[in-house]
């Protein structure tokens, strides 16, 4: 139902606003710049003992995977231990040297999955190379490799940036890392970096400190510098590498959106300089070393075409992509993330400043880490890694190889597609032929998308599909399928009776062990088992449509389900790609139970004068990804009013008092349900939308009375709502503490990102004078704006909620 708000959140995994979505049309009028190439000198033997192992063009489509990355990874590194007796460094294999010269540094920390780059791994580099490389003549070139499989480094140790004690040990950190970059450079050996897996953030920049790239043709290789999704800009030469080596336009749109680059692309852009097959990635990579050497291979810039060096490269060029660039920054963020503004003017001050250009990129990283912003970002980032492992301790879940998909509509089958993707066997059921047939004509144009766009190859294309069985009420064989069912997942209309006798079939046609999932947004889970023969096994599955984009998925047990049970649904959801939060039966459970409220008060606010477009207009400037009159319109006029009418009938009493929802109810008469009827609060036409002039007068109709209310006071009466319920929520114990609140706010209803969600902006504006703000309205409004008894305890002891 309401679930379908969070196709505005623009958040997808990692908390990236929408505000960073690609610029890749930025300067449209300009064609998209490759820059860097490779050519080699007449050494043709040495150049061929290479190449046979490259691959070059590289033919492959990157699988698009599900994991989120970022720019920083959060561990909690200890000082450097000690060494052992077969091992000098921690976090470092133990350097080798070729006969030929070539040093083979491999980054391999034994305590954590991936490297990252941390103060204490700095530290050891730069103790490995003046004990190995520095003074060693015989070294005549250095690869940099990775001791794991899929993973280069994955990023830099945010903790570092969270446990720094001021703002001078951040800075003091940085400036010894670029000293090393620096001095390795002065080395005058030729560096390379093989890349096998994932090169995010100072994992980037350490390879863009080498003469040359070379990249497996692995799907699971990825570059990119996701700073900008936590706040943050690159600190270790980034801004000002990056540009040098493919292009300006390039460069900023990979800094301004955070988006990684898969390695087809990575070399068409001369990000990557050659590809070869992981297996021969490290010999690949001291070949390319020896020849640069020996100078049989040199590095040298692809000409650019006319008009990207007219763009790039001419004051005339320049003052026109910046003029695009801040247009489309402004135009996306709102002026609300102060980061890529900062990358902008890094940059810029670079190339008119290059002698202070890193002294300029780390002065503005200390800055960003100080904001409100970046410490919001970074909170949701944590959030989201701790919501990666499931509370149910030694909880066993039950093994699934099978999942059953009951209704094939818009929710099903993106439940279906997500878990097919997944390497699962998926039975997708519905009512006729043409049922099913809209669920897998929906998959199947979604994959033929992904195989367009090159981020899923016609392989993978191939084995999803085969993953994917169709059946009908009709199918004479459905049943036999099901007794293979390990969890069942229902995803049909909002009707309790219809669960029910769902739940009935399903546990008559299934093995014991299986799960009965239902992805209900609203109905309490208690209720759907009742009369359940195995009511352990039934649980809620909440995910937010469309399936495949949205990050967020609910779980809900009721009193009985299984601690087994839940386990189960957990790694299900995680693989599937999931951020998962285990929430509370109760009606409308998190999200949507927090949306009531706030859809009560638009009611209120449209009786009091205020219009459509400033009702939109006010809540975008607060940082939310569209307004609440778009919004209403994407759900469908029709399904929220059913939610609202749902939650007022339902346990909130006052809080879901003060409006009138018979404002939705008399469109829904009328037929106006919003932009799938091209009509609902505003007209659609193409991609253009207006407010008619029958929908001006049913509005002004409506209203009551005439306030003149600022941006500010619809704010506050509006986001009040919705926080003070998810206060309520934590008061209730339907979410476990502010993280699960936060994560789940963000994620499922695009609640500003860089507020950091409800718990972390009442942390930011201060909880007492939010109480008080709140009293205020409640004097003015009713006693709906009433704050909840944990708002008060906080304002009264002076608590913080992180």
């Amino acid at each position: 139902m309401l679930s379908r708000i969070s196709h505005f959140s623009a958040i997808r995994r990692l908390p990236s606003p929408r505000a960073y979505r690609s610029l890749s049309h930025l300067t449209s009028s300009f064609p998209t710049i490759t820059s860097t190439t490779t050519t080699t000198t007449t050494k043709t033997a040495a150049k061929n003992d290479i190449r046979r192992h490259a691959i070059q063009p590289l033919k492959i489509s990157p699988l698009s995977t599900s994991a989120a990355s970022t720019a920083a990874v959060k561990t909690d590194t200890p000082a450097i231990p000690p060494p052992t007796p077969s091992r000098k460094y921690h976090f470092f294999q133990n350097p080798t040297i070729t006969p030929s010269g070539i040093a083979v540094i491999t980054f391999d920390n034994p305590d954590k999955s991936v490297n990252t780059i941390s103060f204490a791994l700095k530290d050891e580099a730069k103790t490995l190379w003046n004990d190995e490389i520095r003074n060693n003549d015989t070294v005549r070139g250095v690869v940099f490799t990775s001791g794991k499989k899929d993973n280069f480094i994955a990023g830099a140790d945010i903790g570092d940036i969270a446990s720094a004690e001021s703002k001078d040990e951040i800075r003091d950190a940085i400036a010894d890392g670029m000293n090393f970059f620096e001095e390795m450079k002065s080395k005058g050996v030729p560096l390379v970096a093989a890349i096998d897996g994932s090169a995010l953030g100072g994992g980037l920049e350490w390879a863009l400190w080498c003469d040359y790239r070379v990249a497996s043709a692995s799907p699971k290789t990825k570059l990119g510098l996701p700073e900008v999704k936590l706040g943050l800009l690159p600190g270790f030469g980034g801004t000002q590498n990056l540009h040098s080596v493919v292009g300006l336009q390039a460069a900023m749109d990979m800094m301004l959106t955070g988006k990684e680059v898969r390695v087809d692309k990575a070399k068409k852009m001369g990000l990557v300089d050659l590809v070869a097959d992981g297996a021969v990635l490290e010999s690949v990579a001291i070949g390319v070393a020896e020849q640069l050497a020996d100078g049989s291979l040199k590095v040298k810039k692809k000409k650019k075409g006319w008009m990207n060096w007219f763009v790039e490269d001419t004051p005339v060029g320049r003052n026109m992509m910046w003029k695009k660039v801040k247009e489309m920054v402004d135009k996306n963020t709102n002026g609300k993330y102060p980061a890529p503004y900062a990358i902008i003017d890094c940059v810029k001050h670079g190339l008119d400043n290059p002698r202070s250009k890193y002294e300029h990129e780390r002065e503005s990283f200390v800055k960003l880490a100080e904001t409100k912003e970046s410490e919001a970002l970074i909170g949701i980032f944590e959030g989201m890694t701790a919501m990666k492992k499931h509370p149910f301790g030694d909880a066993t879940a039950t093994p699934v190889t099978t999942v059953g998909v009951l209704g094939a509509g818009l929710m099903g089958a993106g439940i279906a597609q997500v878990t097919a993707e997944k390497g699962y066997a998926v039975l997708l059921k519905d009512r006729d032929d043409q049922g099913v047939a809209r669920g897998t004509d929906y998959i199947h144009s979604n994959w033929h998308k992904k195989v367009k766009r090159r981020r899923m190859t016609q392989y993978q294309y191939n084995i999803n599909d085969s993953n994917l069985t169709p059946l009908t009420d009709d199918s004479p064989t459905w049943r036999n399928h099901f007794e293979k069912a390990d969890v069942v997942i229902e995803a049909v209309f909002e009707d309790l009776n219809l669960k029910r006798q769902i739940v009935q079939m399903v546990e008559e046609s299934t093995p014991p062990h299986c799960l009965f999932a239902t992805n209900t947004s609203a109905i309490p889970i208690s209720e759907i088992a009742k009369g359940a023969q195995r009511p352990q096994n039934v649980i809620g599955m909440h995910y937010f449509s469309p399936v495949p984009s949205m990050p967020l998925l609910e779980i809900i047990p009721h009193d009985g389900t299984s601690t087994a049970s839940q386990a189960t649904a957990f790694e299900l959801g995680t693989k599937q790609g999931k951020t998962c939060i285990v929430v509370k039966d109760v009606p409308g459970f998190y999200v949507n139970r927090c949306l009531g409220p706030f859809l009560v008060e638009v009611t209120a606010l449209v009786k009091d004068g205020v219009g459509l477009e400033a009702l939109d207009s006010a809540m975008k400037d607060f940082g939310m990804p569209v307004g609440p009159i778009t919004l209403a319109d994407e759900v469908g006029i029709d399904v929220g009013g059913h939610v609202a009418m749902f939650l007022s009938n339902a346990d909130l009493g006052v809080r879901m008092s003060g409006g009138d929802l018979s404002l939705m109810g008399n469109m829904i008469e009328k037929g106006w349900l919003g932009k799938k009827t091209k009509k609902g609060f505003y007209t659609y036409n193409g991609k253009k939308k207006t407010v008619s002039p029958e929908v001006k007068d049913y509005v002004k109709s409506f209203a009551t009375r005439q306030l003149d209310l600022s941006v500010t006071d619809i704010q506050n009466r509006i986001v009040s709502r919705f926080v003070n319920e998810a206060a309520k929520c934590l008061e209730d114990e339907i979410i476990a503490d502010p993280v699960v609140g936060d994560i789940g706010l963000v994620f499922g209803t695009g609640f500003a990102p860089f507020r950091g969600g409800p718990f972390r902006y009442l942390d930011t504006v201060g909880v007492q004078g939010y109480v008080d703000m709140m009293m205020t309205l409640r004097e003015e409004y009713g006693e709906q704006f009433e704050p909840c008894d944990l708002l008060k305890d906080y304002a009264k002891s002076g608590k913080r909620f992180h």
